[in-house]
């Protein structure tokens, strides 16, 4: 026996926990929550109500149902919402559920509703309610055949929920047998599923994983599944099974035929919506396979669809290697696009600024490269154009990209401009590999699209330059460079100049600049502008960067331990921008400093201008995680680039290297001197060390010694030469005892030889 109060305790508790639940768990939305909370207070009071309604006659017998009634309509509203919330709502899943509703409805109709409808020796509106609450259970039958085919997350929150709702549909479909009878009420055992309803639902109310209901994975559109069956299948014999039942020609019969072609309707129309949702299905594969989903442009598969496609549509002639394009032929043009300084946009206002450059990046190409034409999205910032037509139009079209992606965009709360590096290839200038005959492929003129924007990048950003044959050498000579520096970095063909630094007002040894040299056994010495910018693609520049400093402070080491040079002997070790890029940088300089027990301030690292301008925050960080290591850093060629106050304000360097540029013209160009001078003061109020590089002659010494500056390098005290050969022209002078105040510096015949070296 279930108590009134009992029940009373039970639904309440689930009431406050429809309320207070989801705002504990920040379940979003709320109202179906707060709906169902309100279904429950209404169905507590109809079910206390009931029993003395039952006992009155007239209106008064109504008075159970005045609540109920509205508790069916509250709960309704409240799955409704929550299948919308989960974006449930779906065509496959209404059908399978109308399906299982029109074989459940016959049922009901024609066992339940019609007989409590018939009953005599009441209120007819009484009798109307009766048959109408099988009807309703009907609809409640269909919301949860949606709520339970659209979603493959069985959180414990949705289970718990669907338990608890079913069981109210099993205690619904006990009182309307009850109710074909013609009573209203019944054993108070008949109130079980509702006190387990009530305590199901509460308990999902208050589960954390309430949170995640409205946001539960939708499940694809599916065929017959075996759970799905076991429902369906069920529902489609219930005309047969009732058939025998129903007497032949009345309106109960013409019911059950009218129910089973509205079933076969729906199958066929389910079977339809199969066919079609499959189909969409499909093509929203085949885009997603084929198409960028930030941008929706054309992916590098699509891409090089398309360029074999216009390939297969060109002439012979025109599509053969070492072909020369005449005067207006048509031929396949491949534009490759780089944004210049994308990464400082992703680095200094987020992805998020980063993904809306691209995207309006990818509008603007869309509005401004004509149709038929294809703009593609192949890597981060990189985009592709594939046209056909001549070589002027083609040209006309860079410009119009030129000038159209050099506009300001708005992205987050900045506006940026940003410019293009564009490589431009045809299909008949010769691009593709040996043997010459051989015919030009989609790949060949990605390839050398992508070859000829790189150079247009290293000729300076915002241009564009158009593939020749000559860049296949140079490709080939880099590809040749980067393997045999590979092979050089393992069996020890490089090696360590050093360059001495001086006092300038007395030629005293200060510290030296260690510098890489590479000495090829069949293409002789090959210059550092070369091998390190190859170095820094392929990213060797690590493991020689970890190289230099380790030879670099052995070297060191070994002077200090024979006191060729005192506490005060510095060295300079140039660090690339991509090494200022690992944040394991710092580390991995503490620890060769400790191996070889040279002190922190005798190491100075020279940086980039561009390092501070491009900076990132990792960039930031290894920089002063360096700087508190207690090795200091001065900015190398200083004043070729984006020289300012504020950068080195913002960053922990320690000194400024003027570059050789300004100081080939002291003494002769007025400009110079004023440069230098600027320098100088800027540095002075930064309390930054200053030294001049490239000092070749005795006026630039006393120019600099003027302006202030105090420390220099250049071949006027010799070029770098090997760790022996600075040892005799430098160390061993130090270490001379007794000797004058010109015994520091090398004699002419030294200096001779030291500039020729």
């Amino acid at each position: 026996m279930i108590s009134a109060a009992s029940f009373a305790g039970i639904a309440l508790g689930t009431i406050v926990a429809l309320f207070a639940g989801p705002r504990w768990h920040r379940a979003a939305p709320r109202y179906p929550w707060q709906l169902l909370g309100a279904a429950g207070i209404a169905f507590l009071a109809g079910a206390l109500i009931r029993p003395w309604a039952a006992e009155r006659e007239g209106w008064e017998a109504l008075a159970g149902d005045a609540f109920t009634v509205p508790g069916y309509l509250l709960m309704f509203l409240s799955l409704g919402g929550l299948l919308l919330a989960r974006g449930s709502v779906q065509r496959h899943a209404v059908i399978d559920g109308l399906i299982v509703c029109v074989g459940a409805g016959l049922a009901s109709a024609l066992l339940l509703a019609a007989p409590a409808a018939t009953i005599d020796g009441r209120p007819q509106l009484v009798s109307v309610l009766a048959g109408l609450y099988p009807l309703f259970d009907v609809v409640f039958l269909l919301l949860l055949v949606n709520l339970a085919f659209t979603t493959k997350d069985l959180r414990p929150a949705y289970v718990l929920l669907l338990c608890g709702l079913f069981m109210l549909l099993a205690g619904d479909l006990a009182y309307a047998i009850v109710g074909a009878s013609g009573d209203l009420t019944g054993s108070s055992l008949l109130d079980l599923p509702f006190v387990v309803t009530f305590t199901l639902i509460g308990s999902a109310a208050l589960h954390p994983s309430i949170a995640d209901l409205t946001r539960a994975a939708a499940m694809p559109v599916q065929t017959w599944s075996v759970r799905r069956l076991l429902v369906i299948v069920p529902a489609m014999l219930v005309p047969f099974a009732l058939m025998p039942l129903i007497e032949h020609g009345t309106a109960e019969h013409i019911a059950l035929a009218a129910g089973g072609t509205a079933m076969v309707t729906l199958l066929v129309a389910r079977a339809a919506t199969a066919v079609r949702d499959y189909a969409a299905a499909k093509l929203k594969s085949e885009h997603q396979a084929t198409h960028d989903p930030l941008t929706g442009l054309p992916n590098r598969l699509m891409l090089a669809q398309e360029i074999s496609r216009l390939l297969g549509t060109t002439p012979p002639a025109t599509t053969a290697a070492g072909a020369t394009l005449a005067v207006g032929e048509p031929a396949v043009w491949v534009l490759f696009l780089d944004l210049d300084g994308f990464k400082l946009v992703n680095d200094s206002w987020g992805h998020e600024a980063g993904d809306q450059l691209l995207v309006e990046v990818a509008s603007r190409l869309r509005d401004t490269v004509p149709q038929p034409d294809m703009v593609a999205r192949v890597g981060g910032d990189e985009f592709v154009v594939a046209r056909m037509g001549n070589r002027q139009e083609t040209v006309a079209l860079v410009e119009r990209i030129m000038e159209r992606l050099s506009a300001p965009v708005q992205v987050s709360s900045a506006e940026v401009v940003i410019t293009p590096s564009i490589g431009v290839v045809g299909s008949a200038a010769g691009m593709a590999p040996v043997p010459a005959v051989a015919a030009v492929t989609a790949e060949a003129l990605l390839r050398d699209a992508d070859t000829a924007m790189y150079r247009a990048k290293s000729d300076g950003r915002g241009r564009w330059t158009e593939f020749d044959a000559s860049m296949h050498e140079r490709v080939r000579e880099r590809v040749e460079i980067e393997l045999a520096l590979r092979h050089a970095l393992a069996t020890e063909q490089l090696r360590l100049a050093y360059q001495p630094i001086v006092e300038l007002a007395t030629g005293r040894l200060v510290g030296a600049e260690a510098l890489l040299r590479w000495t090829h056994p069949v293409r002789g010495p090959i210059s550092p502008a070369v091998f390190i910018s190859i170095a820094e693609d392929s990213g060797l520049i690590a493991a020689i960067g970890r190289w230099v400093l380790d030879g670099t402070l052995r070297q060191v080491a070994a002077w200090r331990a024979d006191d060729l040079v005192d506490d005060d002997f510095w060295v300079s070790v140039n660090v690339s921008p991509r090494q200022l890029r690992d944040p394991t940088l710092p580390g991995k300089v503490s620890e060769v400093l400790e191996r070889w027990k040279v002190p922190h301030t005798c190491v100075v690292l020279e940086i980039t201008e561009s390092v501070m301008i491009d900076a990132s925050s990792v960039t930031d960080q290894v920089l002063f995680d360096l700087r508190r290591l207690g090795v200091k850093m001065v900015v190398d060629d200083f004043g070729t680039g984006f020289s300012a106050l504020g950068y080195l304000r913002r960053h922990p360097v320690t000194g400024v290297k003027i570059d050789r540029s300004f100081v080939d013209g002291l003494g002769t160009d007025a400009e110079d001197e004023e440069i230098v001078r600027a320098v100088v003061a800027m540095s002075t109020a930064l309390k930054l060390t200053v030294v001049a590089e490239g000092v070749e002659n005795q006026a630039q010494q006393e120019v600099l010694s003027t302006l202030g500056v105090t420390v220099g390098q250049g071949h006027m005290w010799g070029a770098p030469v090997s760790a022996e050969e600075f040892t005799e022209r430098w160390l061993a002078l130090e270490a001379t005892p007794d000797g004058d105040d010109d015994a520091t510096v090398p004699d002419a015949a030294a200096q001779e030889a030291a500039g020729n070296s």
